[in-house]
């Protein structure tokens, strides 16, 4: 066969016959096809064979080779399953007033690189389209016009240009107000929150704690309203109910961003349970006011009180002098957040002598009546222990050791108790051990043990030395004096009410039964001889606590604080300390007192004793307690 002319190269000439036949050849297939339906056909099915092959070639090329890059495209617009934020349950006083509640608001946010990009590319393709910065001028001076004070225009207006994919502009916008903004700007972002609000600002702020918003760093979205301190905190989960769930489509670049009008519901949330407390909101706020009143008049580090409830438990008050507002948290002394009522012990001094009182009256080693002689000091082990003022040998009865507040007098009496029986007593009123009331942080104070005493330990514990515990505490020992010797521990949740409105009651604790019913009334009946104003030597340690109707028990205290610098008692720094029931004759309330070194050369450094008068008087007039049938019998402390 014949060949073709070739180039030196090898290939066929232009206008060769190889080149020729090729494009003739294609010029009859075409030509034939018109006249041939079958040929048709098979080039049909060539062109179709063709282009799987260049969609098979496109396919490798997109999954071996753009993947990573299409996989980045598409992160920036997905779906998201996102938290509903559940209502959070009210907290009320036992009368149903609000302490802290929650409310509908809005936060509006801002996505600044996303809108720069699709302003600026508007205004360079349409000439009288405004600007990124024409734009934002305008959104920031709407916001001022409709929100006024509540915000900062300039501040504004720097969020709104800052170099950022996502920046939160307002929080806590009323919805009416946000509706009106986004309607006129809808490339706004908003964020549906509930606002802690707390009516009282202080008032009850130690019990009730306070609950903000909590924000993870890695993700915007997962943000919700988490109880920080007090019952917000210890009860959070049936405060906080549980949160539903939606879809949302999240914005391109922030995969934390929320297009607007996405969501979807999946699952609704539920509504946390309100919740009931045993305290009086009127009778916190008188006690929050004299309290402060009283401790900066003795010029008192800080300064304690606790209102109980003699029968069941219940806490009418609890507070502390130095506060804080829940509501305004940016500016709170975090030192101020201390509960010190529940969390900081003391020693409580003379007002733990009721524990040797109900001792000797429980096991028959004294009456009442019985004469003492008692000198002016004694030796315990190597230590020397004084009463508080100087005297000699005195004929004091029962009842005047504990009226004047003897240390040698009582010290006797321990000494005939006993160690054992005496440290029984110590843990039958609870002391060592938390209370169970559920206030975050509960300190149990401090007893040693039994096995720890040494000579001098048993000096000491008898007159409320070389022990510690809380003023909460400190009421519970004499609540249950008041109770006829059954401690019950503190309560201070009532009731808390589900989200179909179910009330579920606290239960009562289980009593424990300290002393009998005889000793508890005659340790009220002795103690009785506290508040009596007679003539030296038969004078109480605190007539002025006394309250004019009602027969009154209560008991003083002045303990020594250990100098840290020495390791040993202070000679000038001290916690003075009261307790007192009210009335003696038909217990009511228990008032516990501690002032935290106050300056005792004034009046109201040295005695707690006119704050617990100014406290009882209210209680008795705003819960109409009846006045007592007889005024408290006049007893001898001295026997002349």
């Amino acid at each position: 066969m014949a060949r073709a002319p070739q180039s030196p190269g090898g290939r066929a000439r232009p206008g060769s016959a190889a080149g020729g036949t090729g494009a003739v050849a294609a010029k009859r297939v075409g030509a034939q096809s018109k006249r041939n339906p079958r040929v048709r056909y098979v080039v049909t099915r060539i062109l179709l064979v063709s282009a799987l092959v260049a969609a098979g070639i496109k396919l490798i090329e997109v999954q071996g080779f753009q993947a990573e890059a299409l996989s980045e495209r598409a992160e920036r617009q997905r779906t998201t399953e996102v938290d509903i934020p559940a209502e959070r349950g009210s907290i009320m006083d036992r009368n149903g007033v609000k302490l802290a509640f929650s409310m509908e608001v809005v936060t509006l946010a801002w996505r600044p690189q996303a809108m720069r990009e699709q302003w600026d590319k508007e205004a360079r393709t349409d000439p009288e389209a405004p600007d990124f910065n024409e734009r934002t001028t305008e959104i920031a001076d709407y916001l001022a016009e409709v929100l006024g004070e509540a915000i900062d225009r300039d501040e504004i207006l720097g969020k709104l240009r800052e170099d950022t994919t996502f920046v939160y502009l307002v929080d806590n916008v009323e919805p009416t107000k946000a509706r009106k903004i986004t309607d006129r700007f809808p490339e706004m972002d908003t964020e549906q929150r509930a606002l802690r609000e707390y009516p009282g600002g202080p008032l009850a702020a130690h019990i009730v704690g306070a609950a903000n918003w909590r924000m993870d760093d890695k993700d915007v979205r997962k943000h919700n309203l988490r109880g920080l301190s007090g019952l917000e905190s210890a009860r959070d989960n049936e405060l906080s109910g549980t949160p539903g769930r939606k879809l949302v489509d999240t914005a391109e670049g922030n995969s934390s961003v929320v297009i607007p009008g996405t969501e979807r519901d999946l699952q609704p949330a539920t509504p946390g349970s309100d919740m009931e407390l045993t305290i009086d909101s009127d009778l916190q706020y008188t006690l929050q006011d004299q309290l402060t009143s009283y401790a900066e008049k003795a010029r008192a580090r800080s300064a304690s009180a606790v209102v109980m409830d003699a029968k069941t438990g219940e806490v009418y008050a609890l507070a502390n002098d130095k506060t804080f507002d829940p509501n305004n948290l940016e500016t709170t002394n975090t030192d101020n957040m201390n509960n010190v009522a529940v969390t900081t012990p003391f020693e409580p001094g003379s007002v733990n002598k009721v524990i040797t009182a109900a001792a000797a009256l429980e096991h028959d080693i004294t009456t009442p009546e019985d004469v003492h002689q008692v000198p002016g000091s004694m030796r315990i082990a190597d230590h020397v222990v004084s009463d508080a003022w100087s005297h000699g040998t005195l004929p004091m009865t029962t009842t005047g050791i504990f009226a004047k507040s003897s240390n040698i007098g009582t010290l006797q009496l321990a000494q005939q108790v006993g160690e054992q029986r005496f440290a029984d007593l110590l843990d039958k009123f609870g002391l060592g051990e938390r209370t169970g009331i559920g206030l975050p942080a509960e300190s149990p104070g401090s007893v040693p043990a039994q096995s720890q005493w040494s000579g001098t330990t048993f000096g000491n514990l008898p007159i409320g030395q070389g022990l510690s515990m809380t003023v909460l505490q400190m009421a519970g020992m004499y609540q249950a004096i008041a109770n006829d010797g059954v401690r019950v521990p503190p309560r201070i949740v009532k009731s808390t009410i589900g989200p179909g409105g179910d009330r579920e009651e606290t239960p009562e604790p289980k009593g424990t039964r300290v002393v009998s019913p005889d000793t508890a009334k005659t340790v009220r009946d002795m103690l009785r001889a506290v508040v009596q104003d007679e003539p030296t030597p038969n004078n109480g340690t605190a007539p002025a606590a006394s309250v004019e109707g009602y027969q009154i028990s209560g008991k003083t205290g002045t303990a020594q604080q250990v100098d840290p610098a020495t390791g040993a008692y202070s000679s000038d720094k001290y916690w003075i300390t009261f307790t007192g029931i009210l009335p003696a004759d038909d217990p009511r309330f228990v008032v516990a007192i501690m002032l935290d070194q106050p300056e005792t050369t004034l009046p109201e450094g040295s005695s707690a004793a006119p704050l617990f008068h100014d406290i009882a008087s209210y209680m008795a007039q705003r819960y109409q307690i009846p006045l007592s049938k007889k005024p408290s019998p006049t007893v001898p402390l001295v026997q002349q």
